[in-house]
């Protein structure tokens, strides 16, 4: 029963991180688990992983959650199904916390034999002999402390200070006599030997991990170690790694949107009753209207103007945003974008000439008409100067989209430009990239914009984004 309670908590996490796990899938899980012929961690992780995992991008917060709850190669499917098994593995991972009954060889080395062990290993590309130098560096080096409730980021730090990565990838490059080599040969050479370094870290987070799962046991540290997905990053606290998962979601999210939009469409377009042809084809019935006719549907495509403040403050939201509108924008009439900071401009032509939505970003935000003065947001100069120069130009069927988080640094709001946009437009949206708890703080002046918008929505992450794009109409 200690397997089944371990795959149940392993299942418990995953729905914790966010990763969506219904109650058929975590029997599926099991029936998976109990049929596998070998009891190896690469074939329980691939089982996990197909009934559990219906999207890419949530395998790597799948994978972090499986090498807590499985992270030791000892660990197989015997102790889901061997309760005295799953004891005798967890009694050798508490034996090896903190460097416990270290010897050998390997103990013995002076710290300069050490570093130079790990570079023969990394030679030779002997895995085994890197993990037991980096179970010795991390003994070493790290210092852990027994008990204390944190992620191991620092921990990681001491090891990788320590044995010194920028060393040892010269070390490796100059290993490969680069003088003999050609220029793609040495980029190739190069670049294997970056991913060798790499891997050495990932062996010390594993192995760092492993010391804090024996040590408080794998829910407490999962706790600390909790990766978000990347629909729940937020767009103004990732980190590069982070957005450039959310830039690949967004590419994604952008196809899926357009052609639900469509659907949606044609399942609410509703056409009017053809009295003629109802009348018509009524005779064949004696006169009477047994079958209706409508006429045949032709759903309309709105049209999108979509107002993004790019400042340094929201640029990562604004870039994001102004992607996925150019990713289903062909399931619109026309897509308008335009980009503002204490001036505004129209960038509708910039996005689709430039190789991608970053350069655009960083293009656009350069441009005279985009900064005007010191460049700082200025709400109210912006909304009166779109309305004068296009405020003509909005239809009964455009839905304007204003995103920003209406910050105007004290500057005179003009709230009533709204007003006229909202008279003239289908709908008025303002998407705002704060959490909604800041929003009226500081030189927030958010609930004035708010009274003439249809709605004001707090659009922190791409799931947020998602169930706004979902319920436009």
């Amino acid at each position: 029963m200690a397997g089944r309670a371990t795959l149940a908590a392993f299942i418990a996490e995953l729905r914790t991180v966010g990763l969506p796990v219904s109650v058929s899938e975590n029997v599926d899980a099991m029936a998976a688990v109990l049929a596998m012929p070998i009891a190896d961690r690469a074939a329980l992780k691939s089982a996990l992983a197909a009934t559990l995992v219906k999207s890419a991008d949530h395998y790597h917060a799948f994978e972090v959650v499986f090498d807590l709850f499985f992270g030791d190669s000892r660990v197989g499917i015997s102790d889901l199904t061997d309760p005295a098994a799953g004891t005798a593995a967890a009694n050798g991972q508490a034996a090896a916390a903190n460097g416990a009954g270290r010897t050998g060889i390997v103990a013995g080395l002076s710290d300069s034999d050490l570093d130079d062990l790990l570079f023969r290993a990394v030679l030779a590309g002997d895995q085994v002999l890197i993990r037991a130098v980096m179970a010795e560096a991390v003994s070493r080096y790290a210092e852990v402390e027994p008990g204390r409730p944190v992620a191991g980021v620092y921990y990681l730090y001491r090891t990788l200070r320590r044995l010194d990565m920028d060393r040892l990838l010269a070390r490796l490059l100059a290993s490969d006599n680069p003088a003999d080599l050609s220029d793609m040969d040495r980029a190739l050479a190069a670049e294997r030997r970056r991913g060798q370094v790499a891997g050495i870290r990932t062996e010390a987070e594993a192995e760092i991990r492993r010391r804090l799962v024996a040590d408080r046991g794998a829910a407490a540290v999962a706790r600390t170690l909790r990766v978000s997905l990347p629909e729940d990053v937020d767009f103004l606290n990732a980190s590069a790694e982070q957005l450039a998962a959310i830039r690949q979601a967004v590419q994604l999210l952008g196809r899926k949107l357009a052609a639900r939009l469509v659907r949606k469409r044609r399942h609410h377009s509703r056409s009017a009753l053809d009295f003629r042809r109802t009348i018509r084809q009524s005779l064949a019935n004696g006169g009477v209207p047994a079958d209706l006719v409508f006429r045949k549907p032709h759903p309309s495509k709105p049209e999108i103007m979509l107002i993004a403040d790019v400042s340094s403050s929201v640029a990562a939201f604004a870039a994001f945003t102004l992607q996925l509108a150019d990713a289903f924008s062909s399931e619109f009439s026309r897509v308008r974008s335009f980009a503002f900071t204490d001036g505004i401009e129209e960038i509708t032509d910039d996005l689709s000439s430039a190789p991608d939505i970053a350069a655009a970003v960083r293009r656009i935000s350069s441009r005279p008409g985009v900064v005007r003065l010191d460049g700082h947001s200025d709400y109210g100069m912006v909304l009166e100067s779109f309305w004068e120069r296009w405020g003509p130009q909005i239809r009964t069927k455009t839905s304007v989209i204003i995103l920003g988080d209406g910050r105007s640094n004290y500057h005179a709001s003009r709230s009533e430009v709204l007003r006229s946009i909202r008279q003239r437009a289908r709908h008025l949206y303002w998407l705002n990239p704060e959490p909604a708890n800041t929003w009226d703080t500081g030189d927030s002046i958010i609930s004035e914009y708010g009274k003439y918008c249809d709605e004001v929505v707090e659009c922190r992450n791409l799931r947020q984004l998602k169930e706004f794009v979902e319920a436009l109409d």
